[in-house]
């Protein structure tokens, strides 16, 4: 075989994508706030072992810095975060809250669980919604396709 091999094809980024020497660096994503209800940030996280959640777009939609204060209640799935001056738990320098061990126990929510975070700025909270409450909204709103049949 006398022919050189062909060099493979590799699409070139296009211009302003990516900043050059930081693999996948780009725009930030647009906020997550569904049409009609801009007054609300979704995103998405996961339970750590020692309970710290975090989500850069919630986090900075709410303006939380280092050194906030919150007040944290939890009932049946559902945790609830408030800035409150004389709260309990102390927002760290990182975009992330912690969710102590006696309200963990208390939603049910365990180390890697992810959870739904719904941020209001407006109101200044943040919920994390236990997969299993999501399950249990969307069976109660919405039938799941294919669900009951039999073939």
């Amino acid at each position: 075989m006398t022919s050189r091999p062909v060099a493979p094809v590799i699409p070139g980024s296009s211009p302003g994508r990516r900043r050059q020497g930081q693999p996948g660096a780009s725009r930030p994503m647009p906020l997550a706030s569904p049409p009609g209800r801009p007054d609300v940030v979704y995103g998405f996280g996961r339970i750590d072992a020692s309970g710290r959640v975090a989500d850069r777009v919630t986090m900075a939609a709410l303006g939380w810095r280092g050194g906030d204060r919150l007040t944290v209640t939890a009932e049946a799935g559902v945790m609830i975060a408030r800035r409150d001056p004389g709260g309990m738990v102390t927002v760290p320098s990182r975009p992330y809250i912690v969710i102590p061990a006696p309200l963990r126990r208390r939603c049910g929510l365990r180390p890697g669980d992810h959870v739904l975070l719904a941020a209001s700025p407006g109101q200044d909270t943040l919920a994390a919604y236990s997969f299993a409450v999501v399950d249990q909204a969307l069976h109660a709103h919405a039938p799941v396709p294919g669900e009951g049949r039999r073939p």
